[in-house]
């Protein structure tokens, strides 16, 4: 295959994804700008509600990254019906492993914002948002699947289209339900957990429709495939260690950032998801990158699938390296949509600042994180970035925080980590250890 072949190849995949993932970080800033209207509290609230999805997002990865590497391979191999009869067995098994986690998010909605050091007008507000967010966790499960398992088979169009339409009825019915407008009680920040729960309703319905079609990228085969069951879940098991240990990092840097007040934790709620606009071409490129190298890799063309994730590296690192310069410039400017509480504002001017000039090193790290999860090297993904969260990135935070150093320092040691493992993750790739990855 060409150069040109390949940069198209990435380019089809990586374009409707990053544009898919750029109206899920709208809808979440749409959401916390509404929100914000309200208080700084409530503003708070939905930022930290993020953090207990990363959480959630530890059980959704068991099947998710297996079920790309696996959907992607066979795609590759051309056996698009056994590809298509995984899909509806991991559908089976999604909607079974949100149960257990519907019941206990519902009750513990208000403990996750105790537990995490909130006070107590915060966790309040926490109580009202998450525990309907809980309710529609299914939907959320269902949704995520969907996506990744089309998006690993090289279909990021369809869903970026569906995209689309759900975040249009999102801020409809955000302007509706928060405020009280057409004739709708003024729901608060519940209003806003609604909203996003229906919109992800809307999402799988249109989803399910489109799998019935004979020519999309998959169908539903409703046949069981346990054999490629299990091999989802054994590529999917050390990635969603990976995923345990690095939220339970992230959960305590969190919680270090909150121990210096609701200003410092609201503006690093405000700084991520304003950030989270840098991050959309990293989350595309990478997920170009998981189809490609396992669609190439189940197609025994090597240097393709090495040739395409370099592509992917690249382009994302430039992309993600520009925007990165916009918020290092001009962080004021981004966070005047959300908050004009001065505290706030400095605190999410020094993240701003500093994840500005790290953009490079996290988009490589992306990428590459997506490529060798596309592989199946989901040890390797562990490894690093275990170690790396935990010895350049936690324990120097808690030093600092003990040490009595200002909340700059916090987000210092973060830069400093992203750089690191951005460059561990680039020597790992270009090694090609994870081209002999048996899945």
């Amino acid at each position: 295959m060409s150069k040109t072949s390949h940069l198209r190849d990435v380019l089809k995949i990586a374009l409707p994804a990053a544009f898919k993932h750029l109206l899920d970080i709208l809808q979440l800033l749409i959401d916390m700008i509404m929100v914000g209207m309200i208080n700084v509290a409530a503003l708070a609230a939905v930022g930290m509600s993020m953090q207990f999805m990363m959480a959630i997002n530890v059980i959704m990865t068991l099947y998710i990254v297996g079920g790309n590497a696996i959907i992607s391979r066979l795609i590759g191999e051309g056996r698009k019906h056994r590809a298509s009869s995984l899909l509806y067995t991991l559908t089976l098994f999604a909607v079974v492993l949100s149960i257990p986690v519907t019941i206990f998010g519902y009750l513990n909605a208000e403990n996750f914002y105790v537990w995490m050091g909130a006070k107590a007008d915060l966790a309040q507000y926490g109580h009202a948002y998450f525990q309907v967010i809980m309710i529609g966790m299914p939907l959320i499960f269902l949704d995520a699947l969907m996506y990744n398992a089309l998006s690993a088979a090289g279909d990021t169009k369809s869903s970026l289209y569906i995209k689309i339409f759900s975040a249009i009825i999102n801020l409809i019915l955000n302007y509706l339900f928060i405020f009280g407008h057409g004739g709708f009680e003024p729901m608060g920040i519940a209003g806003a957990a609604y909203a996003t729960i229906i919109a992800y309703g809307v999402n799988l319905i249109i989803y399910f429709l489109l799998l019935q079609k004979r020519n999309s990228h998959l169908n539903f085969i409703k046949r069981w495939s346990l054999v490629d069951l299990y091999r989802a879940l054994s590529v999917g098991k050390h990635a969603a260690l990976d995923r345990l240990i690095s939220v339970s990092s992230f959960i305590l840097f969190v919680w270090v950032i909150t121990a210096y007040g609701t200003a410092a934790i609201a503006g690093y709620q405000v700084g991520l998801r304003i950030e989270g606009l840098a991050f959309m071409p990293g989350f595309g490129f990478a997920i170009a990158a998981t189809a490609l190298v396992g669609q190439n890799l189940g197609a025994k063309r090597l240097e393709a699938a090495y040739e395409t994730g370099l592509y992917a590296i690249k382009i994302a690192a430039a992309f993600m390296g520009t925007l990165g310069i916009f918020l290092a410039l001009f962080p004021a400017f981004f966070i005047s949509f959300f908050t004009q509480d001065l505290e706030t504002i400095e605190a999410a001017s020094i993240y701003l600042q500093l994840v500005g000039i790290s953009q490079v090193p996290l988009a490589m790290t992306f990428v590459i994180n997506g490529a060798l999860r596309g592989a199946g090297a989901t040890k390797t993904t562990l490894k690093v970035n275990v170690t790396s969260l935990w010895v350049l990135r936690v324990i120097p935070s808690l030093i600092l925080y003990t040490l009595g150093f200002e909340l700059i320092w916090i987000f210092i040691a973060m830069t400093v980590e992203t750089f690191i493992k951005g460059g561990v993750f680039l020597y790992i790739y270009q090694k090609k250890g994870w081209q002999q990855t048996a899945v």
